[in-house]
């Protein structure tokens, strides 16, 4: 009897070292490692939305101040500059909006859309018209003081570009909607497609 069991046994064994079982096993371990794996990448996922999510609220509350230098240079022009003068000067600085001022003065503000639904959609003459004829008077601005979630929202609901940020009757800077872009989704990027990089090799 006992050695009938020993044969027993030793049959097992030779069996559960049969390719076929090893493989089984190997497929079971393979399987339990890639749980594990998809495991510890979905925590990783839910760890950077909640960092993602705390950061997001963060800049929002941020003050436009620390979108802009202080000593950074405002592009202005005075009333009586053409439009040919102001696109050029637009198109050679890579902006979208210029701030009209007479002497310290702001009077209006003239951007790309204005270039486009007042000029060349109605036909006028970009060299013979003056800026003050066509610019946006008396343009919405907002104090330095405002948070980039406030710019945000005014900018939505309101359909703005740009908005000239002044304080104590100064131009200090014009932020634009793609600034307020650029600074919710700086530095986030490299994290997120880092995090896709390790889920690709998984």
């Amino acid at each position: 009897m006992r050695k009938l069991l020993r044969k027993s046994a030793a049959a097992m064994g030779l069996a559960l070292l049969s390719p076929a079982v090893l493989a089984a096993l190997e497929e079971v371990q393979t399987t339990v490692h890639k749980m594990v794996l998809y495991g510890f990448v979905l925590f990783l996922i839910v760890v950077t939305v909640v960092v993602y999510s705390m950061r997001m609220r963060d800049k929002r509350r941020a003050p436009l101040t620390r979108l802009f230098e202080k000593h950074e240079a405002v592009h202005a022009v005075g009333p009586d500059t053409s439009v040919t003068e102001c696109v050029r000067a637009m198109t050679s600085q890579r902006i979208g909006a210029l701030v009209v001022m007479e002497g310290e003065q702001l009077t209006g503000i003239f951007t790309e859309r204005d270039a486009l639904t007042k000029v060349l959609a109605t036909g006028r003459d970009p060299v013979s018209t003056k800026v003050s004829e066509v610019m946006t008077k008396e343009p919405c601005c907002i104090p330095p003081t405002t948070t980039v979630g406030e710019a945000m929202a005014l900018v939505t609901q309101r359909r703005f570009r740009h908005l000239p940020i002044v304080e104590n009757g100064k131009v200090l800077a014009v932020i634009s909607s793609g600034d307020l872009t650029h600074w919710m989704v700086k530095g986030e990027l490299g994290e997120v497609q880092a995090l896709i990089d390790l889920a690709a090799r998984s």
